[in-house]
This record gives C-alpha cells, structure tokens and sequence, in this order.
C-alpha cells in the first residue's frame, strides 16, 4: 500500500511542483491537437487537458497555459477545433507541442464547419464555439461549445502516462459476456 502524505489547507501552497507533476502523471491522458485560424494562418497546439463536460448542451474543456501564445489566437477568433490524436501520430504530437516553426507544413489538413485545421489521421475532431473561460492557477479552462463532431476511428488512441506515449491493449470483459442486456454509460 502506499504510504499517505497529509496536506493541510496551509500547506498546500508547499507542494512541489516536480512532484506534484510525477504524481499526476499517473493519470493516463489522451493527446490531442487544438486547433484554430487567426484569419491568415492556421494554429495549433498539443493538449492533454482535454474533457467531456456537458451533454446538454454539448460542453467540452481544455485548459491552456496563460502564457499559450496560441491561445490567445483561439480566445481571439471564437472557435477552434480539437484533433483526438490516434496511436501512430506521436511525431504530430511532438510538431504541435513545440514552439517555433510552421506547424502545418507537415501535416495534412482540410478546414472544419468552423474554418479551424482538422488533422488527417486524426481519430476523430470535435469542433467548438467559445463559451465560457475561467482563471485557474497558471492555466485557463475554457469551456467550448460543441457544434460539429466528425466520425470516430476504430484506430487506437494516443495517450501520455508517466512521461511518455503510450497506446491502449485490447482488455476482454468477462462481465460484458454475460449481460444479455447493454450497461449504462456512466462517463458522461
């Protein structure tokens, strides 16, 4: 078992950030790619901090660094489009979570409804309006507006775990097996 660390209210100003950031890296995230256009030039950036929010009305978050150059582009324009990553675009993920150069000059894309870039190979796109943002910490949440969605891949997914890409295993269910009837969806 493993050990408990207690943490006052008082103190939790004291927890250190490479732990704090070895600690949540436990948590399995899924990569993707938010995207938007600034009205001359596509722009985009790799997210773990992406989420289902709402189903009614359709909701979704992410939240970016408040020094995001890029999203102060998003937050700008209104919209933007978020790329679930699939297992083998390690090298998009790796493009979009760097700074610097024309990030779309290697990667396919064809604009969403909304005008924002949509990946090729991506494993499906959800495109947003802006709704609401909300400080927190050194990050935004921003909640978008679902408005369009595209076709799911049966692909596996990219995902980031303890500092590092990772892919999804095929696990059977057993219980699934031997219910004649489906299971409720509790996720959302």
């Amino acid at each position: 078992m493993t050990p408990v660390t207690e943490v006052s209210s008082d103190s939790a100003a004291e927890i250190d950030p490479a732990r704090f950031r070895t600690v949540l890296g436990h948590f399995c995230t899924g990569v993707a790619v938010v995207t938007g256009h600034d009205g001359e030039a596509p722009v985009g950036f790799a997210c773990q901090s992406f989420a289902a929010l709402s189903l009614d009305p359709p909701l979704v978050l992410f939240c970016p660094a408040k020094t995001s150059r890029t999203w102060a582009v998003l937050a700008e324009s209104g919209r933007f489009a978020v790329n679930v990553l699939a297992e083998d675009q390690q090298d998009v993920s790796a493009v979009f979570g760097a700074r610097g150069a024309d990030k779309f000059a290697s990667v396919e894309w064809a604009p969403a409804p909304s005008g924002s870039p949509l990946l090729a190979g991506a494993l499906t796109w959800i495109d947003c309006t802006l709704e609401a943002v909300h400080e927190a910490g050194d990050h935004y949440v921003v909640v978008g507006r679902v408005t369009a969605l595209g076709e799911p891949s049966d692909d596996r997914p990219l995902l980031f775990h303890r500092g590092r890409y990772t892919v999804t295993e095929p696990v059977t269910d057993a219980l699934a097996a031997l219910m004649p009837w489906p299971r409720p969806d509790d996720w959302l």
